[in-house]
């Protein structure tokens, strides 16, 4: 903390000054906050699992081979070093070999076999009209910028950025061996086809509305659309089940891509093939292509200084493709059943404090109001870990062949994800590892999901007074589950459906609250005269107020009958309000604050506490805040929807 600042005029800077002196930006991050530095200690925690699974030991688990070995294959630089290019040479070859359009789709199911995100996106997901189902999902995609407004906004930083993109391609068409006065044009090429499939992309708001994202077709009217590409023969090659219905999600991006397929020559073709490869693969090639990736992706893009160390980055890699299986092992040493008993205490009484907001809501009507109960009684908890644990016993992971255990476990994930085509849901399944610091709601599955990463001090100590407890997970808690009851979140039903069972009074009460939220937001410098986008932040606006207030009611009810005493100099209110900015101590480099205000629905840090407690009275009573500070505002401008 930093006492030298009044709470009453940047609550924020008083919470997490201390922190922020003590913790300067890493010179291998763009940001650096409590939960950025809590998921560095997990993954040295997870080196410490890795380094003797790596050792070729008698009696290893087939489990600690497989995450021992894609380790050591990761960290074994001097041989990665000397493949160099050559991993990529079969793919590169095959991509020389193309003799028309027509056989571009086993090229483009090849590279989406190997994690890679050629042309668009294809996977599968549940039915939003029957959540109960599983259908494939045709998405955009195809980019090698992180936002499609990169490629249309006319700002100077964006042009500067595409400037600076085009000479990067270049350059790694350099390294794959083309001539240095060829590949300029090659990267210009690439752009102008990305440009083309960006323009016909949704914006990061529009995407927020479900409706824009449902369009389901059958696989005869996808042909329809895009009859140049052989649908017939990616599917055989990615080995994806019958399918009956499609989800594509953006029509408007598929009529576009079949204008570029009808329009482009074979050799552009390549050429863009060519680029996403080594794009999708130059992180773990030779130093001189992860090098210049990074130059582009770290350095151009989000400002960090340094590449990160190896075995961060191998612990990271293992992490995302053997997951669960390194999961296993943090679990049984860091997540006990004290922990989650309590994690799941918590989470009850939030989920009791929103029952009662829900009844006395006093702009919801009883027939929306029956819904939203239903909605919450449906919701289902997921604390630590998986109770079904994916089985890897089909990877192949080979020590000494690191690109070949990336692509082997993305194939794997392909074919898990694909093979759900046409199946019940599962919904023991998560969508994070347990190690992962963060959390969701998922609106289609209806559940909140707590890994056991996130659930460790300081953001959460179960041997530590309710107070903190409660305002810093217990607002977490409150937070995911708000999502299913922010502006998108609340067009899905009790079993996952997107349905509207609003009346049309009380959605046009809700949109009015909402938009008292983003208007506040909208009035938020990011960097220099950049303002929070708070069309697209709204859903986490929402969330992060809501979440607050459902905390500190969860908390003032579970406490009722306690004698709360005073400690650090804080009073129990205080403390809880102390304990609600602490998880949001952090700082960003500008870069980073650039890229995040194009592509993260998240406000920056100090904004999610400052935005929060200005809209919240119990807060101004905590601190004896008075009228005209600015962490206080005018009662009638209040907003508060939960």
């Amino acid at each position: 903390m930093d006492r030298s600042v009044d709470p009453c005029t940047n609550f924020y800077q008083y919470s997490c000054g201390g922190w922020l002196k003590r913790n300067p930006i890493p010179a291998d991050q763009a940001r650096w906050e409590v939960y950025g530095k809590l998921q560095y200690e997990n993954e040295l925690f997870l080196w410490g699992i890795l380094e003797e699974a790596a050792k070729p030991v008698a009696g290893r688990s087939t489990e600690q081979q497989k995450i021992g070995d894609y380790f050591q294959s990761c960290m074994d630089e001097a041989g990665i070093e000397k493949a160099d290019v050559a991993p990529l040479v079969p793919g590169l070859e095959a991509i020389a070999q193309l003799k028309s359009i027509r056989e571009l789709a086993e090229l483009v199911a090849e590279e989406h076999l190997n994690g890679a995100s050629t042309l668009f996106g294809f996977g599968s997901n549940q039915d939003f009209e029957d959540s109960r189902r599983v259908i494939a999902f045709a998405a955009a995609g195809g980019l090698g910028l992180p936002d499609r407004d990169y490629y249309v906004k006319d700002e100077l930083h964006m042009r500067e950025i595409r400037e600076k993109y085009v000479t990067h391609v270049a350059r790694m068409f350099e390294l794959l061996g083309d001539d240095a006065k060829a590949a300029p044009a090659e990267a210009q090429t690439v752009m102008a086809i990305e440009t083309a499939l960006a323009k016909a992309s949704l914006t990061q708001v529009e995407r927020r509305d479900p409706y824009k994202l449902f369009h389901k077709m059958t696989l005869p009217q996808l042909k329809a659309v895009t009859p140049s590409f052989n649908w017939d023969r990616y599917l055989a090659a990615t080995g994806a089940p019958s399918i009956t219905a499609t989800n594509v999600m953006e029509p408007e991006f598929y009529k576009e891509l079949q204008r570029e397929l009808a329009s482009q020559d074979l050799a552009h073709w390549k050429a863009y093939l060519r680029w996403h490869l080594a794009h999708s693969k130059a992180r773990y090639l030779s130093s001189r292509f992860v090098n210049e990736n990074f130059a582009f992706y770290g350095k151009t893009l989000q400002g960090i200084d340094q590449l990160q160390p190896r075995w961060k980055r191998c612990v990271q890699y293992v992490d995302r493709d053997l997951g669960e299986a390194l999961g296993k092992v943090f679990v049984e040493k860091t997540f006990g059943p004290a922990v989650k008993a309590k994690a799941l205490e918590v989470t009850k009484h939030i989920e009791n404090a929103m029952e009662d907001e829900i009844k006395s809501l006093p702009w919801m009507g009883e027939e929306t109001r029956q819904q939203a109960r239903l909605k919450l009684h449906a919701v289902v908890n997921k604390i630590g870990y998986p109770e079904k644990q994916r089985d890897y016993s089909s990877v192949r992971i080979a020590r000494g062949d690191f690109l070949g255990n990336v692509n082997r476990a993305a194939t794997f994930e392909t074919h898990r994800d694909l093979a759900k085509i046409g199946k019940p849901v599962d919904r023991t399944e998560w969508g994070m590892t347990p190690p992962t610091v963060d959390a969701y709601y998922s609106p289609q599955m209806n559940d909140i999901n707590f890994p056991a990463g996130v659930l460790q001090p300081p953001l959460f100590d179960f041997k530590m007074d309710d107070a903190p407890n409660y305002g810093n997970t217990g607002a977490t808690i409150g937070h995911e589950l708000t999502h299913g009851f922010d502006d998108e979140g609340r067009q899905f039903d009790a079993n996952g459906n997107l349905r509207d069972w609003w009346t049309k009074k009380d959605a046009e009460e809700f949109e009015k609250r909402a938009s008292c939220i983003s208007e506040q937001y909208a009035q938020y410098t990011v960097v220099d005269d950049i303002k929070i986008n708070s069309k697209l932040t709204l859903g986490e606006d929402v969330a992060d107020l809501g979440g607050t207030l459902l905390a500190y009611s969860a908390w003032k009810s579970m406490t009722r009958e306690q004698t709360l005493k005073e400690a650090d100099g804080l009073t129990p209110d205080q403390r809880f309000f102390v304990g609600m900015a602490q998880w949001s101590c952090g700082s960003e480099r500008d870069e980073s604050k650039r890229l995040n205000v194009v592509t993260n629905p998240h406000s920056p840090p100090e904004y999610r506490v400052n935005g929060v407690v200005v809209n919240m009275p119990e807060f101004a009573r905590a601190f004896s805040c008075q009228a005209g500070q600015p962490m206080v505002k005018e009662k009638e401008k209040v907003c508060r929807v939960w």
